[in-house]
This record gives C-alpha cells, sequence and structure tokens, in this order.
C-alpha cells in the first residue's frame, strides 16, 4: 500500500482541521508540542477494479472503461442532472450507467466517444434483463482523453482523489487495446467536411448568440472552414444579438448559424461569447428558396433539436483541451482576405434571397421546425392513419380512432405514485392498491387464528410452527411447498404463512421465491380475503378480483409442484383467481394550437415501458417516471417550448343516466426510447 507524507502543524485547530480532512484522529497529539518537524504517514486507499464481464447485480463496484456512447449532462427534474454513458473494457462487454447528481460538474466531464472513465462506487442492478449502472452516495468519477500519446490528465472537479502509478498504466493499457479494438468516432465533423441531411458533433468557437422567440436561440459559431453550401441565415434586425458585431462581419463567410430548441435553450443562454463548444448530434438541412431575380438557391441550415436522443447537447470546451488547442491553431491562421468572395458573389447580395425569419413576424420559427422534429412518443402500429387536428376530432361522432400530434398542458394525478391501480381484465373494474397500513390490519385479522396441527406437513408440503414470546404467544406456522416429494432451495422455494404479520411477511419474500398468506380451513389451508395479496414475490403484491374470482383451496397447487418458476397467472389459474393488473391510470390535457382535449391512458408497460407492478417498490423506476413527465411537461416553462407527443387516441361514448359524453383514450403509442 502506498503512503504519503503530511506535515503536522503547531496547534491544536490546525490538528483538529487535518484530522477532519484525512479521517485521521489527531487526538493524541497534545497542545503546546512542536509537531512541525514531525510527519504522519497516512496510507492512500486501495481500490479494485472489477472488470465488466463480472458484474453482478446488488453489488457496489470500481471500473474503468471507454466511452461508446453518451449524452452530456441535462437537466431531469427540478435541480437534478442527468447523464447517461455506455462503457466497455477489454472483456469487450457494455456497461450502461445511468448518472444524477445535484452538481452538473460532479457528473463525468466526457467530451467525446473514446474518452476513459473511472468510476468509483457504482451500483450495479438488472433492468429488464440488462445491467446497468447507477449512481450511489459517495459516486466519484475521473475521464481522461483517450487519445494515444496525449497527456493522462484526470478531469474532475473533484478537489481531493486518489490517482496512482497503477492507475496510468490502466489508462494507457485501455487506450492501447481500443486504438486496436475500436474504430474511431465519424461522428465529429468540420464545417468544410457536412453535407444536407446530416447528424455530426461539430467543435467551433462561439461568435454571438440571441434569444429568436422565446423556444429557440441562435448561437453564430465558427470553425476556421466554410461549408460547401451557403449557410442559411436568421434575420436578425429585430434581434439582441450578443457578441462582437464588427469582428462577426468581418467573419461572415466562415460563420454558421445553428438553431437550438426546447431543452438546450437554458443551456445556450447561459454560454459566454468566445467560449469553445462541442456540440453534439447537429442536424444539417438543404433549403431551397424561389427568388425572382435568381434562379433557385441553396442554403445549409444548422439544427439543434430538443431531447437527448442520440447524446444530443452542448458542452463547454476548457481552453486546454486538446482540441481546443488545434483549433486556435486553424483559427489564428485563417486567411480573411481570401475569404472575401463566395463563390464570386458577395455575400450581403447573396444573403438577402435567403430564407430569413425575425421573432416579430407571425410564424414562429419553432413551429416551422418542429414540423421536422422527432416525437417524444412513438407510434406503434396503424402508422397509415393520417394526422388529425383536435379541433377537426372535438367535432365529430364516437367511435373513431385518430393519429395527432399535440402537447401536453397538464396530467392528473401530479404525485405519479397515485396512478398506479388495479385493473381486473374480466369485469373492467378498477381499485387502489391497498396501502400498507391497511394491508397489515387485513394480516392481523389472519393472525388470530391458531394454525389448526392436523393441517400440517401433507404430501404437498412441510411445516414448522414457532410461538411467539413478546406478542402474547401468537402461533406462526410456515408451510414449505414441495417438489414432487424434495424440499427445493430457497430462492425455488413457494412458502405458505399462517399467522404472520406484515413485516414478517416481507422479510421471508426477500428469502424465498414466493410466499402465500393463508389461514387454517375447515378441510384445508386457504387464502384470506382477497383485499390481502394472493401471492408475493419479492416486493410484488398480486392481487385477486373478488367479483370474478372463485378461490379454490390450497390443495390444487399439486397441479404445479413440478414447476419451480411459480409463475403469478399459473397459481391464479389453479387457485381460481382472475388476477388483477397493475395499470397506469392518468389523464393527458392535450393543445395542438387547434384545440384542447382530455384524453385517458390506461396502460400497464408498453407506454412508459415501465412496469407499473414494479414502480411502487422502485425508487430509480420511479425517478425515471418523473423524467419522463417532467420532460414532457416542464414546470416553469412556456408550452411553446414542450416536445411535441405523436399518439394514437380513440374516441368512445359513455353514458352517465340521461347524460352521454364522448371520451377520448391514448393507446398503441409509447414513449421514444432515449427519454426512458
Amino acid at each position: 500500500m502506498s503512503l504519503k507524507l503530511i506535515k503536522k502543524v503547531d496547534g491544536v485547530p490546525e490538528v483538529q482541521r487535518l484530522s477532519k480532512l484525512l479521517k485521521v484522529d489527531f487526538r493524541s497529539l497534545q497542545p503546546g508540542c512542536d509537531y512541525s518537524k514531525k510527519y504522519i504517514q497516512v496510507p492512500a486507499p486501495h481500490y479494485t477494479y472489477t472488470p465488466l464481464n463480472q458484474l453482478r447485480g446488488g453489488t457496489v463496484v470500481n471500473v474503468y472503461g471507454i466511452v461508446k456512447f453518451f449524452k452530456p449532462p441535462y437537466l431531469s427534474k427540478g435541480t437534478d442532472y442527468c447523464s447517461v454513458v455506455t462503457i466497455v473494457d477489454e472483456t469487450n462487454v457494455k456497461l450502461t450507467c445511468l448518472l444524477f447528481s445535484g452538481n452538473y460538474e460532479a457528473l463525468p466531464i466526457i467530451y467525446k466517444n473514446g474518452d476513459i472513465v473511472r468510476f468509483h462506487r457504482l451500483k450495479i442492478q438488472v433492468y429488464k434483463k440488462e445491467t446497468q449502472g447507477i449512481t450511489t452516495p459517495g459516486f466519484a468519477s475521473l475521464t481522461f482523453e483517450g487519445t494515444l500519446g496525449a497527456p493522462i490528465i484526470p478531469r474532475t472537479s473533484s478537489k481531493y482523489f486518489n490517482f496512482t502509478s497503477e492507475d496510468h498504466k490502466r489508462v494507457e493499457a485501455l487506450r492501447v487495446w481500443a486504438s486496436n479494438h475500436i474504430s474511431p468516432s465519424s461522428a465529429l465533423l468540420k464545417l468544410c467536411d457536412v453535407q444536407p441531411m446530416q447528424y455530426f458533433d461539430l467543435t467551433c468557437q462561439l461568435l454571438g448568440k440571441a434569444e429568436v422567440d422565446g423556444a429557440s436561440f441562435l448561437l453564430k459559431v465558427w470553425d476556421g472552414t466554410r461549408t460547401p453550401f451557403p449557410s442559411w441565415r436568421v434575420l436578425i434586425q429585430d434581434l439582441v444579438l450578443e457578441g462582437d458585431l464588427s469582428h462577426i462581419h468581418r467573419l461572415q463567410n466562415l460563420t454558421v448559424d445553428i438553431l437550438v430548441y426546447d431543452n438546450h435553450v437554458q443551456v445556450a443562454r447561459s454560454l459566454k461569447v468566445g467560449s469553445f463548444l462541442r456540440i453534439y448530434s447537429l442536424h444539417t438541412k438543404l433549403q431551397s428558396v424561389n427568388s425572382e431575380s435568381q434562379s433557385t438557391l441553396l442554403g445549409l441550415e444548422f439544427h439543434l433539436h430538443g431531447g437527448t436522443s442520440y447524446g444530443r447537447g452542448i458542452r463547454v470546451l476548457p481552453e486546454s483541451n486538446f482540441d481546443v488547442d488545434q483549433l486556435k491553431k486553424v483559427l489564428e491562421s485563417v486567411d480573411l482576405t481570401a475569404n472575401k468572395q463566395l463563390d464570386g458573389i458577395c455575400l450581403p447580395e447573396y444573403e438577402d434571397s435567403f430564407p430569413t425569419f425575425s421573432s416579430s413576424g407571425s410564424v414562429s420559427l419553432y413551429e416551422v421546425e418542429r414540423c421536422q422534429q422527432l416525437s417524444a412518443t412513438i407510434l406503434t402500429d396503424h402508422q397509415y392513419l393520417e394526422k388529425t387536428p383536435l379541433c377537426a376530432i372535438l367535432k365529430q361522432k364516437a367511435p373513431q380512432q385518430y393519429r395527432i400530434r399535440a402537447k401536453l398542458r397538464s396530467y392528473k394525478p401530479r404525485r405519479l405514485f397515485q396512478s398506479v391501480k388495479l385493473n381486473c381484465p374480466k369485469c373492467h373494474s378498477l381499485q387502489n392498491v391497498p396501502h400498507d397500513s391497511d394491508l397489515d390490519i387485513i394480516l392481523q385479522d389472519g393472525a388470530t387464528r391458531i394454525p389448526d396441527t392436523k393441517l400440517q406437513s401433507t404430501s404437498l408440503y412441510d411445516s414448522e410452527i414457532w410461538t411467539t414470546k413478546d406478542q402474547g404467544e401468537r402461533k406462526v406456522a410456515v408451510h414449505f411447498v414441495k417438489n414432487n416429494g424434495i424440499l427445493p432451495l430457497s430462492n425455488n422455494c413457494l412458502i405458505l404463512i399462517e399467522g404472520g404479520t406484515l413485516t414478517e411477511i416481507c422479510n421471508l419474500s426477500d428469502k424465498f421465491h414466493s410466499v402465500i398468506p393463508v389461514r387454517s380451513g375447515v378441510e384445508d389451508l386457504e387464502l384470506l380475503d382477497l383485499s390481502a395479496p394472493f401471492l408475493i414475490q419479492r416486493k410484488i403484491q398480486y392481487y385477486g378480483c373478488k367479483q370474478c374470482s372463485s378461490v379454490r383451496t390450497i390443495q390444487n397447487l399439486n397441479s404445479l409442484v413440478d414447476k419451480t418458476s411459480w409463475i403469478p397467472s399459473s397459481v391464479a389459474e389453479v387457485l381460481g383467481i382472475v388476477p388483477l393488473q397493475y395499470v397506469f391510470v392518468m389523464t393527458f390535457t392535450l393543445d395542438d394550437g387547434t384545440g384542447v382535449l382530455d384524453a385517458f391512458l390506461m396502460d400497464s408497460d408498453k407506454f412508459f415501458q415501465i412496469p407499473a407492478s414494479e414502480i411502487l417498490v422502485s425508487d430509480d423506476l420511479q425517478k425515471s417516471m418523473d423524467m419522463i413527465m417532467d420532460m414532457f411537461c416542464p414546470s416553469g416553462t412556456k408550452i411553446d417550448a414542450y416536445p411535441w407527443l405523436e399518439c394514437f387516441i380513440k374516441s368512445y361514448n359513455v353514458t352517465n343516466g340521461a347524460d352521454q359524453q364522448i371520451c377520448y383514450q391514448i393507446f398503441d403509442t409509447t414513449v421514444a426510447e432515449d427519454l426512458i
């Protein structure tokens, strides 16, 4: 283990400061003693790094990896920032990490694919059969340039970190492996190399910026090269352009106008003129314009669409960055004289025929560009349907099916955990998920019965019974269901519990595959009232419909004893239960500019791609759903800045006494994958 030498200073206050900083007990040092020439040896922490092919769910690890994909940090909800990073190491195994922090700079400082990262205290979890990494308290990261031969300088916002010679060798080894096994990213281009209908990353310097229409923002940038087509211009006469106008005029043949939308507007506002940027997933389009005085002209448009698809975003690069150093050399060597003419046509004259937009115009630039932007939702069927404006839908009779494009003006309930309900697929009744306090009362009622000794240790199960010492000598029986006469291991074992409290049942569900609360009947064990779950697996509780179920006794499980998986639907079937489904039930108020309507959403897992059955027991899934809804309907923002939702809705008639009302329901629609 390596050692650090820390000089001691006179006086108790300094000793206390070092004690706190180094987490070393210096209380043995006495006031008045001269420690100025003495030294204390403090062992540097030793970290073990886990290869990506050896990760296991539920563990907290330290890892190294090469960045294959990343999303720059973006505001997820409230004060939380999020970054998504996919890494790979020499085992050629990929790991996607979902990183959250209230501090933007505390997330990994990644500039491009190929960078090398070191993550400390990363929690590993398995979601949808995929291994993921998530942040934990104490998470820390270092980032390094991945180019062979580049200086190994850690990037981090932390003032204190450990970096040893072993770490240096690890970074070098990853660089060598990456150079032989990972192709360099082709996304990073210069302006002179871009083509229409292309997505690419751009390293540039910001020359000017301006607010356009509240939902879009203008950035004027350059990288010292000229685009193959004349650049499309935004009319700035009505805009307050921040920047050196004379310098921008001198560089007019080399600058491009970039329009950014939605969540990127806030970032764009904060940028300082003169800073160096990397803009990710920038989109080019070729705009044709018919002019009376000239033939058809072509202008190259640059757009940074909303959302975080494909890592879309903006990051400020420090002056010390290797790519910035190379860019500076290019900018300093530019011959402005050679760029005064553009293909023999003076730029001011040429630009007069290009399409321009003004913030005072009647057509919002946001709306014009938005027709080209990808939706925050995806349609899973019926793509043949044409889009219908809401004003037309509101005038038509039901039932009908429509394809719409609208924004989410508001939604209910605002407390998202309240949106989870239990639905019967047979009678279509809806009910609330029982609260733990109500469930505990139901189980306590079942615990008042004394287990019948005649129903213990049958051919189906072996039984154990004990008496509680501090709860009125309550009798608790646990029956271990056998598999062809043999007791399986606990992780495959179904147990039946009589007289157990909610806490006891939850503890047992962590240790055994499945738990069924039961009570002694006249001739057999039977289920409790269906107000209680008929099956518990880990933290998920499965309920049955009281109205539609015809409950059978526990001995009917005999038909499943050779199956160790204990599938909830199979258990329900043999016990005569119609299982209730966990569903999200919400009301979306949709607005497309032509009209407003309320659409009902009832979905188990397709729309959010998050299982409703797991949302109540997973903080991570709740955070993911909060992020999605905050992306759909961001607080403190004008509706113009909201993303578009493309949905299928169907209308239907609802009769309430003599009144008939048309209602609408969302179907065959799902959240875009990059928002999850």
